[in-house]
């Protein structure tokens, strides 16, 4: 009733028109966190007294003229259809921003912050994520960390289901209107429509030295195999996977004990800022998919999803150096895990125990599936597999228990003995 009355003036109408249809168009595109609080604002706009135009001209704090369009009161609205009329902003280009978990929230974070430089070539008019979901059945949706940081800086976000949805890609090419794109740990395909709409290309931030280790676990199959110098890699999207051009790279030596749960982050914080370094070139046009490097496609090597049933260590087909990298590689997910038995005379059964931090002991010992704690104060527990290499695992985790370090499990076991069972689940 109230939104008739507003619209009931010629002077409201349009800004009803222009209300009615963002919602439209919302809806079918599922925006993110804090619609709802955008639709309520663009409600209420139309509900009060408004000009009969939908456009504003503003004075911005640098005194530069800007013309914005559906300004009420959402700065993600109004910087998705603004447009400047100063000299340096009117030759900025348009970034659109694709990611998804904590580390491309970072990474979102950076390139936000530089655009906001005075000199900046770029600003960041969007923000494509997965969707929110619910932690718990009947909790409440939670919108990803991309997600969260967008609605904290005011960037207009979307949230399709499939990269591919019509109305989504109807959306950049009608409205959001990229220069360039730039994603990280997006977790979507992008179809070759999305790929054709920037006309400087996408990048994307791929933590491994490509073409080692395309796909989709790359710091985890990288850390399993040993890798030591790993890296970053910055490359333009094709329709193949991991497969463009590359812009550049950057190796880092690492700890023989580091873990993926460490690493990723580092390789992000690095790949961000090679990125941003070579963002200028990109947007000049000395950087293109003709000036970068090709690829070579007999070094590939694919980093395939992993299968949570790859975290359990077996001793008997492994060495320690093997259990060890897999446990530094999958200390993210799914982790890594063996069956102990507790006690000599096999009446308990078997205990999953989570192995969570290990190191390589340059010893060798008679191959034995009982496990002991080494000698000296803050040693772990001591598996010996079959070659003779010893692993010590430093921190374990028993089923429904917290994670502890190896005396607080010795002293749990009350005197009794420990073995590593094999042939659980094999």
């Amino acid at each position: 009733k109230n939104m008739r009355s507003a619209a009931s003036t010629p002077k409201n109408i349009l800004a009803t028109i222009v209300v009615i249809s963002s919602m439209a168009a919302a809806i079918l595109l599922r925006p993110c966190h804090g619609f709802q609080q955008q639709i309520g604002a663009l409600t209420r706009a139309a509900r009060s007294s408004v000009p009969s135009s939908h456009s504003l001209r503003i004075r911005r704090a640098d005194g530069a003229s800007q013309l914005v369009a559906l300004q009420y009161n959402t700065r993600s609205f109004s910087r998705l259809y603004s447009s400047s009329s100063d000299d340096n902003s009117s030759e900025k280009a348009r970034i659109l921003f694709l990611g998804t978990p904590d580390v491309a929230a970072t990474s979102l974070k950076s390139i936000y912050e530089q655009s906001q430089n005075p000199d900046s070539q770029y600003e960041v008019v969007g923000v494509v994520t997965q969707p929110p979901k619910r932690r718990k059945r009947r909790g409440k949706e939670i919108p990803s960390p991309v997600g969260l940081v967008a609605e904290e800086l005011g960037i207009y976000t979307l949230c399709p289901e499939k990269a591919r949805d019509a109305e989504f890609l109807d959306e950049l090419e009608n409205e959001v209107k990229p220069d360039l794109c730039i994603t990280a740990a997006y977790g979507q395909y992008l179809p070759k429509r999305f790929l054709a709409l920037p006309k400087f290309g996408t990048l994307n931030i791929h933590p491994s030295l490509l073409p080692r280790w395309r796909g989709a676990s790359p710091v985890q199959r990288s850390l399993e195999a040993g890798d030591n110098p790993v890296g970053v890699s910055v490359l333009f999207t094709v329709s193949k996977m991991d497969a463009g051009p590359i812009v550049s790279q950057e190796s880092l030596e690492i700890d023989e004990n580091e873990q993926a749960t460490t690493l990723l982050p580092t390789l992000f914080d690095i790949g961000t800022k090679s990125l941003i370094d070579a963002l200028p070139k990109v947007i000049k046009g000395d950087i293109t998919m003709d000036t970068v490097t090709v690829q070579d496609e007999s070094l590939v090597a694919e980093a395939s999803m992993i299968d949570s049933s790859e975290g359990q260590l077996w001793p008997t087909k492994m060495s320690a150096q093997e259990c060890h990298n897999r446990a530094r590689g999958f200390s993210m997910w799914p982790g890594t895990f063996l069956y102990f038995q507790i006690g000599d005379d096999g009446s308990s059964d078997p205990v999953k125990v989570k192995v969570v931090e290990t190191r390589v002991l340059e010893e060798t010992a008679e191959p034995t599936n009982v496990i002991e704690i080494g000698p000296k104060k803050g040693d772990g527990l001591r598996l010996v597999c079959s070659d003779g290499s010893v692993l010590e695992m430093l921190k374990v985790q028993p089923a429904t228990r917290n994670v502890m370090d190896a005396k607080s499990f010795v002293n749990g076991l009350q005197g009794n003995s420990v073995r590593w069972l094999s042939g659980m689940d094999e």
